[in-house]
């Protein structure tokens, strides 16, 4: 597993392999990392993670592994400070959806001030997951011999 790493310790933490560090500057950094992880755990991103399916709620896809990381998390009012506990207010979103999702909506006048976006204001989505559902769900005309 991957530990984040601070800009400002990448150089030391690299060169533990060449030269170990003093003892209390390794418990230091062994501190900075385990806080950094905890922060992150407590972030939004994590928590939708914990909440919400690993699908891009646009496209479908699901995402596992390595690829989770190209899931994103797509505030519905466009305010990222905006992030409830039950996680109403976030969706997961491949990339390329939060692309354009963010797309449909750079034309608004005071979106990144936080205002939220009317559904007037706003263009249809020309994707649609259950589009053709219908066709696949259909019965066979022929019955199935047993």
């Amino acid at each position: 597993m991957r530990l984040p790493l601070r800009g400002d310790n990448v150089r030391e933490i690299m060169a533990i392999g060449k030269t170990s560090p003093d003892p209390a500057r390794r418990a230091q950094l062994e501190r900075e990392l385990h806080r950094d992880i905890a922060l992150r755990r407590q972030g939004y991103r994590e928590q939708a993670l914990r909440v919400l399916p690993h699908v891009c709620a646009s496209c479908g896809r699901a995402f596992s592994g390595p690829r989770l990381r190209e899931l994103t998390v797509h505030h519905r009012d466009h305010n990222f400070r905006n992030n409830p506990p039950d996680g109403s207010n976030w969706e997961l979103l491949c990339l390329y959806c939060h692309d354009h999702e963010h797309d449909k909506s750079t034309s608004l006048g005071g979106y990144f001030e936080g205002r939220a976006a009317t559904k007037d204001e706003l263009k249809p989505s020309i994707f649609s997951p259950f589009d053709k559902l219908d066709a696949l769900l259909k019965p066979d005309d022929k019955p199935k011999d047993r």
